[in-house]
């Protein structure tokens, strides 16, 4: 682990595994409450040295560190892919967008700014100014998932850094290597000690040792619903940013540009093998293009190629572990016996699920209904837009949702009528630029993400007034 700027290890070891074929590829060790509390210590501590710091001296820090991650691309891309799972190419492609994050949150930290109260639009204000400013909360505890193992971090430490903030993160148990890693970056790059710490390990142990904690101000956690909420619900007065996942859906109109729209939705279904927050899992396609565009999204999804992570080639691997594969398969079971058609895929070995789809899918089903993070997608027709709309809402979840159509008093409507945190209009749900808000409704969580809308949730507003 990495704890105060020094590496530490404990009596408990943990091999992380390929998930495609189980090989060892690291060790890492696991914390117990000596090691949590240690590291939350060391982010106390430093909190004076990171409130002191100028915004441009914090700036210069996350400008540095993503230079040196870019300097490390295939080494970062090669760590990601191995530890998770994902194809090489979309390895790479995470280590751009995590130093796009970084250099967001260093603007960011020039950014931040209050602004003028204008008092005296008050009676009682005459004579009287007013300021407002941004303070740092404190130590931040960042919890973050497996599927994207830097990037995500770079959303929660990038801006927690610029604010002025230390932190203690806690990556994902299977894929604590990157984060590791970027951990020392960071101390290349000018970071003093114990303002970024690292523990690794269960994540239900150490995740709640954190929210408990009474020296952390903020918990900011990406994953699982039921896991989100009991965080919410023991977190008491500290900060939360919740991100805790979705069931995309796309609505395909007839007036759409039907080759684009399925040739978008294969590569929003099935990039990570599904394991994406936003993946597209629900298309609900208008009846009269129906045939069409399924077509076209088989010929698509045929193309993809099955394989090693690490061969460039691969387009679809393994899913995290087995078991999460067993689950996703026995979900599609399950459909097929309510009366879905599978008309592709559904083929498991080990890990790895073939790209799967599935049509006529019961509402009542769960891979219909539930958050599949597989390599599955449901398409059903309809009639109406309206009634498309109302399907779409039907869900629990609401972080991103998605239209193709040429009709834009169609596309608005479709917008401003469903509820969900972001609406993509000729793109996939699964569509995201790190500069942007992304965070969701319902039971997919609280808060935003994005640079400038995370620096908001981990700093404080203070008013300063002055008589004159």
């Amino acid at each position: 682990m990495y704890i105060g700027g020094e590496s530490v290890r404990t009596p408990n070891s943990i091999s992380v595994r390929l998930p495609y074929d189980g090989s060892e590829v690291g060790t890492v060790f696991a914390a117990a409450q000596e090691q949590v509390d240690a590291a939350v210590a060391a982010a106390v501590k430093a909190k004076s040295i990171m409130r002191e710091m100028t915004r441009y001296e914090r700036a210069a820090i996350l400008q540095r560190a993503q230079q040196k991650l870019l300097a490390m691309r295939e080494e970062m891309a090669q760590a990601i892919s191995s530890e998770c799972g994902k194809p090489i190419k979309e390895a790479r492609t995470e280590i751009d967008r995590s130093a796009l994050t970084l250099g967001f949150s260093a603007e960011e930290a020039h950014r931040l700014a209050g602004e003028v109260v204008p008092m005296d639009a008050s009676p009682n204000g005459k004579g009287h100014m007013g300021i407002t400013v941004r303070e740092p909360l404190g130590v931040i505890a960042a919890i973050t998932p497996f599927n994207f193992p830097l990037n995500l971090a770079m959303h929660k430490i990038g801006p927690a850094l610029a604010g002025g903030n230390t932190v203690v993160h806690k990556p994902a148990s299977s894929t604590p290597l990157s984060a590791l890693k970027m951990a020392h970056i960071f101390e290349e790059s000018g970071l003093p000690k114990g303002v970024l710490n690292v523990i690794t390990g269960p994540g239900g142990a150490v995740g709640e040792a954190l929210v408990f904690h009474k020296d952390v101000a903020m918990i900011t956690f990406t994953g699982s619903p039921d896991v989100g909420m009991r965080m919410r619900n023991l977190a008491g007065l500290k900060r939360v940013t919740l991100e805790l996942g979705n069931n995309s859906a796309v609505i395909v109109e007839d007036d759409a540009n039907v080759d684009e729209a399925a040739s978008r939705c294969v590569a929003g279904s099935f990039a990570h093998s599904g394991q994406v927050c936003i993946s597209v899992q629900r298309i609900f396609c208008q009846t009269k293009i129906r045939n069409q565009f399924l077509e076209r999204f088989l010929a698509g999804a045929r193309k993809l190629k099955i394989g090693h992570p690490l061969d460039p080639e691969t387009d679809v691997s393994s899913l995290i572990t087995e078991h999460e594969a067993e689950r996703v398969e026995s979900w599609v079971k399950e459909a097929v016996s309510a009366g879905a058609k599978l008309v592709e895929g559904g083929e498991r070995r080990h890990a790895t699920l073939t790209p799967t789809v599935l049509t006529d899918v019961p509402p009542q089903v769960q891979i219909f209904r539930r958050e599949a993070f597989g390599p599955v997608v449901n398409i059903n027709t309809y009639d109406s837009l309206d009634d498309a709309i109302e399907r779409v809402n039907a869900s629990e979840y609401g972080l991103q949702a998605g239209i193709y159509t040429r009709d834009l008093e169609k596309a608005f409507r479709a917008a401003q009528r469903t509820h969900v945190g972001g609406f993509m209009i000729n793109e996939i749900p699964q569509y995201r630029v790190d500069q942007m808000p992304y965070g969701g409704v319902k039971m997919s969580g609280v808060g935003r993400e994005g640079p400038r809308y995370a620096i908001e949730e981990m700093t404080e507003m203070k008013l300063i007034c002055w008589k004159m």
